[in-house]
C-alpha cells in the first residue's frame, strides 16, 4: 500500500471512529500538502499526533488495525483485493475481485479485535442474512458471508461512484428535481424493504450510494430489523440506536414499536440536508443533537432555502413530524407527493396531514361550541372561557336592573 493510500485510509477511519472531525481532517490535509510540495517526508498519522488530534498509542493502534484489516481480506478464498473502500469504527470494506464470476465486489470485514466478541460476531452475521432477504435494484445487493481461519467477511455488489454525503461534506446544495430524484430512489428501497417486514433504521447521507449511471443504492443493513423481531426490540427498549443527525425520536427514547416510519424521519432530514445545507438540529455533542430531534421544531427547509417550492418544504416537515402518528402512514404514501412534487402539483398527503394535526391540536387546547343544526366549531379554550365570563356579567348586569325597576316601581 502506498504512503498516500495508506494516509487516506488513516484519515477517513480516523474520522469514522470519532478520533478527528472532519475539519480537523480537511486543516491537516492542507498541511500535509504544504510539506510535501518542500519535500519534507512526514506521514499524515505524525502530523496528527503532532498536532495533537490523537495520541501517539491511538495513531499506533489504529496503524495496526488497517494492517492486520488489509492482510486478513487476503485471506478469504476466491477473491483478490485491490484496494481500501471505506472505513467504520466496527469494519473496513475492500474491494476485490471475485475469481470465479471475474468481478468486482465489495468486502466487507470484521477487525480481529472483534472476532472474539459473540455478540459482535451475532450482528455481523446478521446485517449479511437480512441483507440477503432484499433485492431491488436501488438496494446493494448481498453475495455472501462466511468465516475463515477466525475471519468474518460480508461480500456484497461493488458500487462505482460515490455516497451522499461526498457531496454534502464538499458543501453542495442540491437543487430541488435533483433531490426529488435521489430521495425517490431511496424511498422506492425503503418500500422494499418494509414490505419484507424490515426496518433500516440508520438511513443517512453516508449509507446512500449513487453509481456512475445515477442509480441510487441503499446500503448497510447493520442496524437494520425485523419488525417481527420482538425478542430484539425488547433486548433494545430504551437504547438509542441510529445516527444522531437524521435520527427519528421515537429511536431517541428507545421506543419498543419502532416501525417504517423512522425511515422516513431519517429520509426527510436526509433530504433536509440535501436542499438546505444544513443538518436539522446542530449541538456540541450526540445527545444535545438528539434531544433536539424530540423537543425542537425544525425550521422550514424554505426558510433557509427560499428557492424552494411549498411543495417540497411541505413534504420535509411531515416526513419528518415529531409524532409519528403524523407523518406519512407509509413509505407509498410518500411517494405519491414526491411524484406530486416533481410534476409541479400540490402534495396532496401532506395537505390531509396538516390538516389533521391541526385538528389534533385545536381538539387538545379548545372546547366544543354548539351551533346551528348540530354544527360544531372549535375555538381555543381562552377564547370560550371569555365568552362564558362575558355572559356571566352581562346576567349579573341584567339581574341588578331588574331589581332596580322592581324597587323604583314599589316606590
Amino acid at each position: 500500500m502506498s504512503e498516500t493510500n495508506f494516509d487516506t485510509m488513516f484519515g477517513r477511519m480516523a474520522v469514522d471512529q470519532g478520533l478527528v472531525t472532519e475539519e480537523d481532517l480537511k486543516k491537516i490535509i492542507s498541511e500535509l500538502k504544504a510539506y510535501r510540495e518542500k519535500n519534507r517526508a512526514v506521514s499524515l498519522r505524525q502530523l496528527m499526533v503532532k498536532r495533537g488530534l490523537m495520541t501517539s498509542d491511538q495513531a499506533k493502534r489504529l496503524k495496526t488495525y488497517i494492517s492486520e484489516s488489509k492482510s486478513a481480506a487476503g485471506q478469504i478464498p476466491g477473491y483478490k483485493v485491490i484496494g481500501k473502500l471505506g472505513a467504520g469504527a466496527m469494519a473496513v470494506v475492500y474491494k476485490a475481485k471475485q475469481l470465479s464470476l471475474d468481478r468486482i465486489v465489495a468486502i466487507k470485514v470484521l477487525p480481529k479485535r472483534y472476532s472474539e466478541k459473540p455478540n459482535y460476531i451475532k450482528r455481523f452475521y446478521k446485517e449479511g442474512k437480512l441483507a440477503a432477504k432484499l433485492n431491488h435494484n436501488n438496494i446493494v445487493q448481498a453475495i455472501d458471508v462466511g468465516e475463515v481461519g477466525g475471519l468474518y467477511y460480508f461480500v456484497m455488489e461493488y458500487v462505482e461512484g460515490k455516497t451522499l454525503y461526498d457531496d454534502l461534506s464538499k458543501g453542495k446544495i442540491f437543487d430541488e428535481g435533483e433531490a426529488l430524484d435521489i430521495i425517490t430512489q431511496v424511498a422506492r428501497a425503503l418500500e422494499h424493504a418494509h414490505a419484507q417486514g424490515m426496518i433500516h433504521r440508520d438511513v443517512k447521507p453516508k449509507n446512500i450510494m449513487i453509481n456512475s449511471e445515477g442509480v441510487v443504492k441503499l446500503a448497510d443493513m447493520g442496524l437494520a430489523r425485523e419488525t417481527s423481531d420482538i425478542k430484539a426490540a425488547e433486548n433494545e427498549r430504551g437504547k438509542a440506536f441510529g445516527t444522531p443527525y437524521y435520527i427519528a425520536p421515537e429511536q431517541v427514547r428507545g421506543e419498543l414499536d419502532i416501525d417504517g416510519r423512522a425511515d422516513i424521519y431519517a429520509l426527510g432530514a436526509t433530504l433536509y440536508h440535501m436542499v438546505t445545507g444544513k443538518v436539522p438540529f446542530e449541538a456540541k455533542t450526540p445527545s444535545e443533537v438528539m434531544k433536539k430531534h424530540v423537543t425542537e421544531p425544525i425550521v422550514p427547509p424554505d426558510h433557509l432555502n427560499t428557492s424552494l417550492s411549498a411543495g417540497i418544504s411541505e413534504v420535509i416537515e411531515v416526513m419528518m413530524a415529531k409524532k409519528k402518528e403524523e407523518r406519512y402512514t407509509n413509505v407509498a404514501e410518500l411517494l405519491v407527493d414526491l411524484d406530486a412534487v416533481k410534476a409541479g402539483q400540490p402534495p396532496v398527503r401532506a395537505h390531509d396531514k396538516f390538516n389533521l394535526s391541526d385538528l389534533s391540536e385545536l381538539e387538545q387546547e379548545g372546547e366544543a361550541v354548539e351551533l346551528e343544526e348540530g354544527e360544531e366549531r372549535m375555538y381555543p379554550a381562552s377564547t370560550v372561557t371569555g365568552y362564558k365570563i362575558a355572559v356571566t356579567v352581562l346576567s349579573l348586569i341584567i339581574a341588578i336592573l331588574l331589581v332596580v325597576i322592581l324597587f323604583m316601581a314599589n316606590k
